[in-house]
Formats: C-alpha cells, structure tokens, sequence
C-alpha cells in the first residue's frame, strides 16, 4: 500500500451491535470481535463492576474503540426494557445472555423453570421486539441468538436449559420467517463446551474444594453431572456457558484422547481463543 492510499473499510464500519450478557465470556468474545470488525459496540451486565473491567480490556485490545455498556438485569421485564430504551437504534442484536445449572429431573422446581425461562428466553424474546422492528424499516438487520447443542441434545442433568435452548433455536427460526424479503435475517448458533472464565474458575475451586485436579474436576461434570453444584459463575456465563455436550460413556472406559475434558479444552483452544486472539 502506497503512503497516499486509502485504507479499506471495516466490513462493520458504521454499524450498531448489542451484545447481553457480555462482560466476560462468549459474549466479551462475540463484542471484541465485532468491534474489530468495526461496528460501534453496547456491551451489557448486570453489574457494574464486570462491565468496566470489560470496558478496559475491549479498549486495550481495539485502540479507537467505539464501546458503550448499559448495565441491566435481563432476567426482569424492566431490565430489558431499560437496555432497550438506553441502546436506542442498532444493526446488529446478539442475544448472547443465559444461564444454566445442573439438577435432577425430579429435584427442578417450578421456579427453576420460571428463572431459566426468564433469562434465557425471556430475555431475546423482549429485546427482539423492541428492537426487530426498526431493523426492518431501515431495511437491514442481523439477529443471533446464541444457543446450544443443548438445545438438539438435551443433558439428562440439564433438562430444563436444554428446553430453553431448544426454545431459542424455534424462536429464531420464526422470526427468521416473519422477515423474509425485508433485509434481516435472524440465525440461532449452538456451540458445545466452552470454557469460559468463568467455567475455568468454577472448575479450579471445585478442584480445590473436592481435592483432586481440575481435569478430574471438569471430567465429574461433563461426564457424570454433579447433583451439589453450588451458586457458581458456570450458572451466569453469559451465553453458552458451557454444558452442551455429555459423556456417552463412562470417562475411565474411553479413550483419554477423547474424554469430555479434553474436547472441552481443545473447543476452547480452537474456538474461544481464537476469537480473542490472546
């Protein structure tokens, strides 16, 4: 490139993209790589301090950024009703927010049902209508929703996230209908095990808790479940938090190549952090 040339613009350049759920994660991932792209980005939690740090590290990773964060609790009515009033316009919705936990069938109350719900679908359902419409009147618009291989292959100790995931790949799909031919189009993604920070720390105080390394400790989860998980930053990931895929057979009956804990890594090497570039 000679020193009079113009630079070629961003594929992204002049365009609004929201992410929820994303002060760390899937979601941080999904904003940084957006921003990169050149699209102006509204990052979202339910916390203050997550956001700032998420704030800093996105402006030390894209010099010139353009970033905003709205905090908001998108498991309430008012919460995303707040974040939509603050974001205002924008070209790109990425309902990445969701949560998870592992219980027994029987031991899932109608609660738990209720807080999954609220959050993982709830959560896109509120936030594309209020935000799909003026996508289509200005005739262009991406939707994501960010969903699971959950949702296709439910956990036997995850049934009702995988329910909502399944739910959040047939609201994509129906809106995708109700836009056709208007310059939007809305797509469901399903990623399997990722580790996200938080999962890393989860698994690291189980370790640590339980007496036994972290392989063993992500091994227990993916391929067993564990009925006594506590409150623990795997049950707010942001987005595909990390549960999708289950042990077809018992760990120490396979091939140590091919265990749960080892795909889990080797989805993170080549997924997550590649999209982070770090």
């Amino acid at each position: 490139m000679t020193a009079n040339a113009t630079p070629m613009p961003l594929p992204l350049a002049g365009r609004r993209a929201l992410i929820t759920g994303s002060a760390a994660g899937i979601g941080f991932a999904i904003g940084r790589a957006l921003a990169e792209l050149g699209a102006a980005v509204v990052i979202n939690a339910r916390h203050r301090a997550g956001l700032v740090q998420a704030i800093e590290r996105l402006r030390r990773a894209v010099p010139g950024l353009d970033v905003d964060a709205v905090q908001a609790d998108l498991g309430t009515p008012e919460g995303a009703n707040h974040l939509a009033q603050s974001v205002g316009e924008v070209d790109i919705l990425v309902n990445n927010l969701g949560i998870f936990e592992q219980k027994p069938f029987a031991q899932i109350t109608d609660d738990d049902w209720r807080r999954l719900f609220e959050i993982n679908v709830m959560s896109g359902v509120r936030m594309a209508r209020a935000l799909l419409p003026g996508m289509v009147v200005r005739g262009w618009g991406r939707v994501v929703f960010i969903s699971s291989e959950s949702g296709v292959s439910p956990p036997p100790d995850m049934v009702h996230y995988g329910v909502t995931k399944a739910a959040q790949i047939s609201l994509a799909r129906g809106l995708a209908e109700t836009c056709a031919d208007t310059g939007v189009t809305v797509n469901s993604v399903l990623p399997g095990p990722t580790l996200t920070e938080g999962a890393a720390e989860y698994f690291e105080d189980a370790a640590r808790r339980q007496q036994i390394t972290v392989d063993e400790s992500q091994t227990r989860v993916l391929c067993r479940g564990a009925t006594d998980v506590p409150d623990s930053p795997l049950h707010r990931t942001g987005g595909g938090g990390g549960a999708g895929g289950s042990c077809v057979q018992p760990a120490e009956r396979s091939d140590p190549r091919r265990s749960p804990a080892r795909r889990w890594r080797r989805g993170a090497q080549h997924g997550v952090k590649r999209i982070h570039k770090e």
